[in-house]
């Protein structure tokens, strides 16, 4: 009888092992699928140290397939440029819609991004004329410029638009447990934008300074975000030659 127990407990073992072996041979590698939702955190440290400035933007994106995602930005701002000629506040909202393309071959286990890609943005402002100058033409003695006197340049201009297109290069680097810190350079092309009758349009929110002779801006941010899972998928396993 004890050696029938004995021979038991040994098969129960070599069962288990054997079961155990089947079930982690049969489990795939897996990456996860879902949506990353965060926040620059550029915007907040600048309105913290900048007088002048005050911003939010959120992001997000969403895995569509192994290495494509759809993106977003949404965000606003208020930003007052002071130059020698004239000082205006510009505010309002905006949004970013494209994708990011992840070219690094993650080691597994790893969800690292370096991305390329592209957004769409639109943009909502006013702009808001404070002072202005009128250059003084005769500096001989150093007289400075004009102030300008005329009331009905000053105030709000409303109902601005932009709109403009965008190319990303951008790193995200999880930190731990879903948690990544990115960074993104963009170089923006402006399609379109109305503007005052009495002044061009200088600085756009969602696009940053505007050149009087070129189109295109640079613009970043730096983002924390937090990755949801919603499902998992297999991932493909090249052979060893």
């Amino acid at each position: 009888m004890l050696r029938f127990f004995i021979s038991i407990i040994v098969l129960f073992f070599c069962c288990s092992g054997w079961s155990q072996k089947a079930i982690k041979d049969s489990i795939k590698p897996s990456e996860k699928y879902g949506i990353r939702v965060g926040a620059d955190i550029s915007k907040p440290l600048r309105t913290i140290l900048d007088d002048n400035y005050s911003g939010l933007e959120l992001v997000g994106d969403y895995r569509v397939s192994k290495n494509m995602y759809v993106a977003a930005e949404l965000g606003t701002e208020e930003n007052t440029t002071e130059e020698d000629l004239y000082s205006f506040t510009t505010s309002g909202s905006y949004i970013k819609l494209g994708f990011d393309y992840n070219t690094y071959n993650n080691w597994f286990g790893m969800q690292n991004l370096v991305t390329i890609g592209m957004r769409y943005g639109i943009s909502t402002f006013s702009q808001t004329l404070n002072s202005y100058n009128i250059y003084n033409t005769n500096q001989f003695f150093n007289e400075g410029n004009i102030p300008g006197d005329n009331t009905e340049l000053l105030g709000e201009f409303g109902g601005l638009n932009a709109q403009w297109v965008e190319g990303v290069i951008g790193v995200k680097v999880e930190l731990f447990g879903n948690l990544y810190l990115g960074a993104s350079v963009r170089v923006n092309f402006l399609v379109s934008d109305k503007a005052p009758e009495a002044f061009p349009n200088l600085w756009i929110p969602g696009f940053n300074r505007v050149n009087n002779d070129s189109s295109v801006g640079v613009g970043y941010n730096y983002t924390l975000s937090y990755l949801i899972p919603i499902f998992r998928k297999a991932k493909g396993i090249e052979k060893e030659e």
